[in-house]
């Protein structure tokens, strides 16, 4: 487990960036914290690790956003699911593989789907500009 106090977004997304560095094919990151805490700066971060350049939004909406770099990078949003069968018809299974990277955030709405192991990055408002992060490696199984 590695602990981080991020003072910025630019801050969120080095720290992300410094821990995507050693994510392969096949990797599987969910993101907890609350609305406005950095999950997708976060995951921006990430993204600039696997050599994605393109911008990187929220999918609020459209519920999976992909991105093409060293893997593929499927990044879900799982808020608006309201249950695991729905979660199951975005695909969310076959991007499950060794040639793509995915990051969920609202994990818990899928928790039965996740794969056995799996990074879980927790970050917390501290207050306006600064976020705790605590990363936690091979959790799960």
């Amino acid at each position: 487990m590695k602990q981080y106090v991020s003072k910025s977004q630019n801050q969120t997304m080095q720290i992300a960036k410094t821990f995507a560095q050693k994510l392969k094919g096949g990797d599987v990151v969910v993101l907890n914290g609350e609305m406005g805490a950095g999950k997708t700066a976060f995951t921006k971060g990430a993204a600039l690790a696997l050599d994605i350049f393109e911008l990187v939004t929220s999918p609020t909406f459209t519920l999976i956003n992909t991105y093409k770099g060293k893997y593929d990078l499927h990044h879900f949003d799982m808020y608006r699911i309201k249950n695991v069968d729905e979660a199951l018809e975005t695909g969310i299974l076959d991007c499950f593989n060794k040639d793509s990277v995915c990051i969920i955030e609202w994990p818990e709405k899928i928790k039965e789907s996740l794969p056995k192991k799996y990074y879980r990055v927790d970050i917390e408002i501290l207050s306006e500009n600064q976020r705790g992060i605590v990363i936690h490696e091979n959790f799960g199984g």
